[in-house]
């Protein structure tokens, strides 16, 4: 188990859900983690824990991804950790479903700030790191840019707008040894959507059976994909947007 052997990954938002099951597979295949957390420096501990108690190597490292300071600060953290970068994840996002009579500047602001400014700042500080060797972009959409469900105009939007920024840098990136691919979750079951109420709901219900394979996701599935396009078994797999959604469709 060592796709990742010695690599040094940054996942950002990962301290639960997607991002914490993605760190978790990373270490398992031998990469050295950094576990960004926006707030929940305990629940970033206990994965960190969970790591290095397997006998891999981890840090916890607190920032805002809308903020470039603190997007500065974990990427200098991280070189001072390990000396260098291979891996990016941009995992952290937030979502907010709401109907467009009630959107507002600040709602409409948050998401994009945190889903989509926030992968731009942490892409420009990886590349810092990356150097003349490359590296590898994952970023962490969702079906919901394809497909978006009533009241998720504004989250929607921003998963969209991920995705073009990663076919864009793909083409941006030529002849810079540098791979960037999006992941496209379907109905993921994590602590982030059992708050929302989603977990349960008529919703999920409606969506499960809209989705060929019969069940909401679970975070390793997704974890499992990451693993494979950081790891050189996807060597020439760049500018793509890859559905993990059980093969979901309509809503």
């Amino acid at each position: 188990m060592n796709k990742l052997k010695n690599k040094v990954a940054i996942v950002t938002g990962a301290s639960k859900g997607i991002g914490a099951s993605i760190a978790k597979y990373f270490a398992a295949e031998g990469a050295n983690v950094v576990v960004n957390y926006a707030t929940s420096k305990e629940d970033a501990d206990k994965v960190v824990k969970v790591i290095t108690d397997n006998g891999g190597t981890a840090i916890a490292v607190q920032g805002d991804v809308a903020k470039e300071a603190d997007i500065t600060r974990l990427f200098e953290e991280t070189k001072n950790a390990f000396g260098a970068l291979d891996i990016l994840v941009n995992n952290a996002g937030i979502y907010t479903y709401e109907p467009i009579e009630q959107v507002s500047e600040k709602t409409f602001l948050r998401q994009f700030n945190i889903n989509v400014l926030g992968p731009v700042f942490a892409i420009q500080a990886a590349l810092k790191l990356f150097g003349d060797k490359g590296g590898n972009i994952i970023n962490i959409s969702s079906e919901a840019g394809k497909t978006p469900l009533p009241t998720g105009s504004v989250y929607s939007a921003t998963k969209a707008a991920l995705d073009a920024i990663t076919i864009s840098l793909s083409k941006e990136f030529s002849g810079k040894n540098i791979r960037i691919n999006s992941i496209l979750p379907g109905v993921v079951e994590t602590e982030g959507s059992h708050n929302a109420g989603f977990i349960g709901s008529d919703i999920e219900k409606k969506l499960v059976a809209n989705t060929p394979l019969g069940r909401t996701g679970q975070p390793e599935d997704i974890a499992k994909v990451a693993v494979f396009l950081a790891s050189d078994d996807a060597a020439w797999i760049t500018g793509e947007k890859i559905s993990v959604s059980g093969g979901i469709y309509g809503v």
